[in-house]
């Protein structure tokens, strides 16, 4: 039995009900996960608003990735798309390309997102709730609460925070595992991540956004890389050409990505990451170069390459050396593995008061499963089929993930780098779980002394509504 092969195939979301015990096979585990299905209530007002949008997409993406019984959107409107995904020129094309399902009516006994302004909310669910956004503020409130942000200035990736949010919360309802989910206000400013001010209180909405990161180096690109381009991929760049974006990897696509990586799809499977990602990203309009190698401390980059990194890497050895390379400025990520600990994500940026070596550098070997977790039923189903200890051992160490985790993840990065490219305060470390989104742990940087321009060029502001208070 080829234990590599059944670790590129297993759905990493799944592998959650083989980890817990409750699946007695991979099999059974994968049925358990086609049950789950979602509804997306959308509002008329989707239309005009690019953040609800990148809301919208957001949870049909994610979505479809975790609930394998189908996303369902009802309200969806007949309107132009108004961020850039694909080759999609309109709102309903771009949900179908992220295989949501339009529907005509709410069903019944299905967890349910409302985005925007809508009424058509005559099914019934035990979860309900609403997504909502004000700049750089988003999150999610239960429906019944009837709470919801002004919702005036727009700002992309509040619309993804908000999104994968409500499919998180959607996902730990359906799961069992949180009672609180569904039942709370749940949210962040990405302006303020630090405010002693709840995310749903706080007057501050952040500065309309006048520049754009045009310059950098993606290492990377499974579940956080691609979430990185994701949320990117929606800021409104006057000319997108003028990003240039250097992509590396030495990896393939293999049908493991669908469940976390989302700009991954089974028609991508046994490509190249390197060459997939490139491509997208050539359709939204960027510029890109490859790098096909593995990232390690012998590797430099020449002076007029870009000098700002980001990093997606789960490896302790390539993380440690990401100041050894010549990068002015790192921002990187890193999510939790294992049945518990999968929604934990932490942000570090670099240089920093402790430095990426000595996070890491005594950490190469990387986190080591616990024994007993071999000694569950779908682990031994898969033992009596012929694999051996070893290949078991292998497999229980596959990471669990869930492609929510890290497109929410991509929000706290990008603004981080949106930050930077304003000449702003920054933050070395960020650390939290969506068990608890509303608790992080966070380290305020102290400033530079040495000027730095990361490579910027202006944003476009035709599609961005204006302060109405102004």
């Amino acid at each position: 039995m080829n234990v590599e092969l059944i670790g590129n195939e297993i759905n990493r979301t799944v592998k959650l009900a083989m980890d817990s015990g409750e699946a007695t096979s991979p099999e059974e585990a994968r049925r358990i996960f086609e049950r789950y299905r979602l509804c997306l209530n959308v509002g008329s007002d989707v239309a005009k608003s690019p953040t609800l949008q990148a809301c919208l997409l957001t949870a049909v993406n994610t979505g479809r990735r975790c609930f394998l019984g189908g996303v369902e959107v009802v309200g969806c409107p007949d309107a132009d798309l108004l961020i850039r995904w694909r080759d999609c020129h309109t709102l309903s094309e771009a949900v179908v390309d992220l295989q949501g399902r339009l529907v005509q009516q709410t069903p019944s006994n299905v967890p349910q997102i409302v985005i925007g302004d809508t009424d058509n909310l005559d099914g019934e669910s035990e979860f309900a709730v609403r997504a909502t956004f004000d700049g750089w503020l988003g999150g999610v409130t239960p429906l019944d609460e009837l709470k919801r942000l002004n919702e005036r200035h727009e700002f992309t990736p509040s619309g993804v925070l908000a999104g994968a949010l409500a499919v998180s919360e959607a996902f730990q309802f359906i799961r069992g595992r949180n009672a609180q989910a569904g039942r709370r206000s749940v949210g962040l400013s990405l302006w303020q991540p630090d405010s002693a001010t709840d995310w749903f209180d706080n007057q501050d909405v952040g500065p309309k956004l006048e520049w754009l990161p045009a310059r950098l180096w993606l290492i990377g690109l499974g579940h956080l890389g691609q979430a990185y381009l994701w949320t990117l991929g929606f800021l409104p760049y006057i000319e997108p050409s003028d990003v240039q974006l250097i992509l590396q990897d030495f990896d393939t696509l293999v049908p493991a990505n669908d469940s976390t990586s989302p700009l991954t799809d089974y028609s991508q499977i046994d490509r190249k990451k390197t060459r997939a990602m490139a491509e997208w990203a050539e359709q939204r309009g960027f510029t890109t170069r490859i790098v096909e190698r593995r990232f390690a401390s012998n590797f430099q980059i020449d002076p007029e390459e870009s000098q700002v990194a980001l990093c997606g890497v789960d490896n302790a050895a390539a993380r440690a050396a990401l100041e050894d390379t010549g990068f002015a400025q790192i921002i990187e990520a890193g999510l939790g593995r294992g049945n518990e600990e999968y929604l934990a994500f932490q942000m570090h940026c670099f240089p920093a008061s402790k430095s990426a070596r000595d996070r890491w550098g005594a950490n190469s070997s990387g986190p080591i499963v616990p024994s007993s977790l071999i000694g569950n039923p779908a682990y031994q189903s898969l033992a009596t089929s012929g694999l051996d200890r070893c290949g078991l051992t292998m497999l229980a160490n596959r990471a669990v993930g869930a492609s929510f985790v890290g497109t929410f993840t991509s929000t706290i990065v990008i603004a981080e780098l949106l930050r930077m490219a304003m000449g702003e305060a920054r933050y070395e470390v960020i650390d939290g779980s969506l068990r608890s989104p509303n608790r992080l742990n966070v380290i305020v940087g102290k400033p530079s002394d040495l000027p730095f321009n990361p490579g910027v060029v202006r944003a476009r502001h035709d599609s961005v509504k204006e302060n109405l208070a102004a």
